[in-house]
């Protein structure tokens, strides 16, 4: 079979060196392209992939044409989410998106309505996915274990996304305020903040929890910050027809969970009509109650199975055998996640519960 080629497009987000080195590593993929305005950005990341010097491109129509690519992996901003959408489309790939899905839901249904009629995907990556924990929370809830879903509660973030290249590299703390002011993370305008950047995972994975159910309404207040637009904490009540769950994000994190957690746990905890469930992030058990055995206990989590081990290797599998992509990928049930983040936005901004947006 011809290697998947593969075009980067955008290094504002820092997951694209992660998401680059996945097509590295791939068997059956190749960097066929990368492009962005910033030539010292993409070589600072993607040199180390050995690719060669006339695959890089600071011309989006250069890069195009130097093509065809079967698929594009998008790192922009959040807020450039629709447009690069709209200008892929017509090329003729699937547009694998590094989340959040879009800076608003009249965006992501833009991205959607661009790809109609392609015959291509579009793809939304949620890397909590790829989580073993939530994959095992996944099952148990999916089997049974804890009876009837009812309660959704996450709590997550990290010390802000300043902090992190690729590969999880750490930036100091003194480098990290002397980016702040020109880092489109902390703009508005460019669909910054920690609530556009972690609550779409607790909206999103959670409507996968909940089997595509979508809440009546939110309520959400976020945080003020002298100096910063844009909020480093968001709390997001929602009311779901069976009752309340809650979605929390948070830049400044005492620690990043994925070196070591912090206080409060990162991650869900999920309340059942026979049990709980806690999936704590990057953990290597779950921990359960439930009726028959009330006291908490540990249940190991399922490695990733073969061909899904990993975002990358689980969407060229579907194209491969030309199948969608399905769960928090999915953009039909991404939007719902998309939905109850403009619901919270607003909310905050409005200062009063609101029913979930169309």
């Amino acid at each position: 079979m011809a290697k998947f080629r593969i075009v980067g497009i955008s290094f504002d987000h820092m997951h694209m060196g992660d998401l680059l080195r996945l097509v590295h590593d791939h068997l059956d993929a190749e960097i066929a392209g990368l492009f962005d305005r910033d030539l010292a950005k993409m070589q600072a990341v993607a040199g180390k992939f050995g690719v060669p010097e006339d695959r890089y491109f600071t011309d989006f129509d250069a890069c195009m044409a130097a093509g065809p690519y079967d698929m594009a992996i998008l790192c922009a901003a959040t807020a450039d989410h629709a447009t690069y959408t709209e200008r892929l489309a017509p090329h003729g790939l699937h547009i694998f998106v590094e989340k959040p899905f879009a800076a608003s839901v009249a965006d992501a249904r833009r991205m959607i309505a661009a790809m109609e009629g392609t015959g291509k995907q579009l793809a939304i990556n949620w890397p909590l996915r790829w989580v073993e924990s939530h994959v095992t929370a996944k099952r148990l809830i999916d089997e049974g274990m804890i009876g009837d879903l009812r309660e959704v509660h996450f709590y997550d973030g990290n010390r802000g996304p300043l902090y992190h290249l690729a590969d999880k590299v750490e930036v100091s703390p003194e480098e990290v305020e002397r980016q702040k002011p020109g880092s489109w993370w902390y703009k508005k305008a460019a669909g910054g903040g920690s609530l556009l950047d972690y609550m779409g995972y607790g909206a999103t994975l959670g409507t996968w929890f909940m089997d595509g159910a979508a809440p009546l309404e939110v309520t959400c207040t976020v945080d003020g910050t002298p100096g910063i637009e844009v909020d480093q904490h968001a709390i997001a009540v929602c009311r779901y027809a069976r009752g309340l769950s809650k979605m929390e994000t948070r830049w400044g994190t005492f620690t990043d969970p994925w070196t070591q957690q912090p206080q409060p746990t990162c991650g869900f905890t999920f309340v059942g009509s026979d049990g709980t469930l806690a999936s704590p992030d990057y953990a290597k058990t779950v921990t359960v109650q439930t009726r028959a055995r009330p006291e908490r206990h540990e249940i190991a989590v399922d490695p990733l199975p073969e061909g899904a081990s990993n975002a990358i290797d689980y969407v060229l599998g579907c194209l491969a055998r030309g199948e969608p992509v399905a769960g928090p990928l999915d953009p039909a049930l991404s939007l719902i996640g998309q939905r109850i983040v403009d619901t919270a936005a607003r909310s905050a901004a409005e200062k009063r519960t609101l029913e979930l947006v169309p």
